[in-house]
């Protein structure tokens, strides 16, 4: 099975047109991934490619449009390279002899406000060779004549690696001691995919087995049983969001219980912001827009959770007349006029692009939280769903 492209190291290519980003990719990943041409916007959209880069493991490169491009269409590639920024865990700024100019300087500036590591390299140094001042991590190659270009390139790569790939978090093996038995609560309803467990649930169970433990996966209707029929109690109950109200009725008190969601919610992103974010539903007034943020695309269903129950939990709870929005994606929409952004569990996209959701969410003062931790504030339950992350939170 391939690495999943969430799990990957995200690597984006930036630069200005025809200073060698696509040749360098090209020469780094030793094949043809993007097309090469001396004329200005060959690139013209994001090109992504996932491989296994040695040492690093599996990555996705993302090769962006030339930020000076004054193509047709220029303005709006711009646009999508600037919001691919957010889903890069390293960045690398490619110029030439023609050092750095403004178009880099505010690349940087956008990297540093986010807090993405990155390196600068300056390519056609067989030609003219520039120093770069005032940066650390600069590379200087060429394509045409830098024999050790590939090895070069990776040691910058591994010198920025973020702590979460050097050491990858558990999702729930770190909370629960080894030989130890965890119930999975895995409902069989619209939202199951035929023949198949979704996503969180097979990471989990997975997780689970790389850390000694043993997952016994149940569908609600036979949790009671299940509880019956354990010899030793378990460490740990995980449900589906959706069910959480009736396993919480029975699992007993003194029985840890969480979510698939709040998992994903600490292992993709910060879950004290998110308790925070949910903690805020009482101060939502009639007329208050909220946004609903998907990060994937998919067809919604009959009883979907962000587009049906989430609402209708969100009325209930609140008492108020809310504006409920949706908007899915990897695009982060303006989010100036929401008054609460709710996040889903972020399955099928990776932890920086998360985070950097969550920091621009702070930036402009607007709480964030997401579907796990929303529906069990909602249910009353938030405070018994977190208690094993305890003091973590």
């Amino acid at each position: 099975m391939k690495t999943l492209k969430s799990n990957r190291l995200h690597i984006g290519i930036f630069g200005r047109t025809n200073v060698g980003k696509s040749s360098l990719l090209n020469k780094v990943a030793n094949q043809s991934i993007s097309i090469v041409s001396d004329v200005a916007g060959t690139t013209t959209d994001v090109v992504e490619k996932s491989m296994e880069l040695l040492p690093l493991g599996p990555v996705t490169f993302l090769d962006t449009a030339g930020l000076d491009d004054n193509t047709l269409l220029a303005k709006k590639r711009i646009e999508k390279t600037f919001k691919i920024i957010n889903r890069c865990d390293i960045a690398v700024v490619v110029c030439d002899y023609n050092g750095i100019g403004k178009y880099e300087t505010e690349l940087i500036k956008k990297f540093d406000e986010l807090d993405i590591p990155y390196f600068i390299a300056v390519n056609k140094c067989d030609v003219k060779r520039v120093e770069i001042q005032d940066y650390k991590n600069v590379l200087y190659t060429s394509v045409i004549s830098d024999e050790d270009i590939v090895f070069r390139f990776k040691e910058a790569l591994v010198k920025l690696l973020p702590e979460d790939f050097v050491n990858p978090p558990k999702i729930v093996g770190d909370l629960v001691p080894e030989n130890s038995t965890v119930i999975l609560v895995v409902p069989i309803d619209k939202e199951a995919p035929k023949g198949r467990l979704i996503l969180p649930q097979v990471q989990t169970i997975r997780d689970l087995l790389d850390s000694n433990c043993m997952p016994y996966v149940v569908k609600e209707t036979e949790l009671q049983y299940a509880l019956n029929n354990l010899k030793i109690l378990p460490s740990l109950v995980i449900t589906d969001s959706q069910a959480f109200k009736k396993v919480a009725e029975i699992v007993p008190d003194n029985i840890p219980l969480t979510s698939f969601s709040i998992l994903f919610a600490r292992l993709k992103g910060d879950l004290a912001e998110f308790v925070k974010g949910a903690e805020t539903l009482e101060n939502l007034k009639d007329g208050d827009r909220v946004l609903i943020l998907e990060s994937c695309a998919h067809h919604a269903i009959e009883d979907d959770i962000g587009r049906v129950k989430i609402p209708a939990l969100l009325r209930k709870k609140t008492g108020k007349n809310l504006v409920i929005e949706h908007y899915s994606g990897h695009d982060f929409p303006d989010i100036t006029p929401y008054k609460l952004i709710i996040h889903c569990g972020a399955c099928m996209t990776n932890r920086r692009e998360v985070l950097s959701r969550i920091l621009i969410a702070n930036n402009f003062k607007i709480p964030i939280t997401n579907y796990g931790v929303v529906i069990s504030y909602c249910l009353g339950i938030l405070a018994r769903a977190i208690r094993i992350f305890t003091p973590e939170i």
